[in-house]
């Protein structure tokens, strides 16, 4: 059974089901963290939102390109995972906080592109020096 797991279409499918499995988690959780929902904002249309979800997606999926990378069993790989989701998280927050103008939900449910923008760029950049330092 062990030559099974080796298989580098058994690891890939697995990998790449473990990946999307906790992408809809953590989605989740970020769906609970902003005021506004989501996929009906994108359903309306909404560009900003549609960056940031985008911004958020290709974070969470970029740290996990690392955490496949650098790991030899899936639990590694979730483990890896879900730090660098938390650490993406903890950015999110600390972006809202950074920005005491102005709220960065309200703004992005008003289709403020430019903050839709600078929030995916966020995701994208912070998910970059997170996978650089999963080992």
């Amino acid at each position: 059974m062990t030559g099974f797991w080796e298989n580098p279409y058994v690891e890939t499918a697995a990998s790449y089901s473990v990946a999307v499995l906790c992408l809809i988690v953590f989605m989740a959780v970020f769906e609970v963290v902003t005021s506004y929902n989501n996929w009906k904002e994108i359903k309306k249309g909404n560009i900003a939102v549609a960056m940031a979800t985008g911004g958020k997606i290709f974070g969470i999926a970029n740290i996990f390109r690392y955490s496949i990378e650098h790991n030899d069993s899936l639990l590694q790989t979730m483990g890896w995972g879900i730090y660098g989701f938390v650490m993406l998280l903890v950015g999110y927050f600390i972006f809202e906080f950074l920005t005491p103008s102005f709220k960065i939900d309200e703004e992005l449910s008003a289709d403020n592109r430019a903050v839709g923008f600078i929030s995916l760029i966020i995701s994208v950049g912070l998910s970059y020096v997170i996978g650089a330092n999963i080992m």
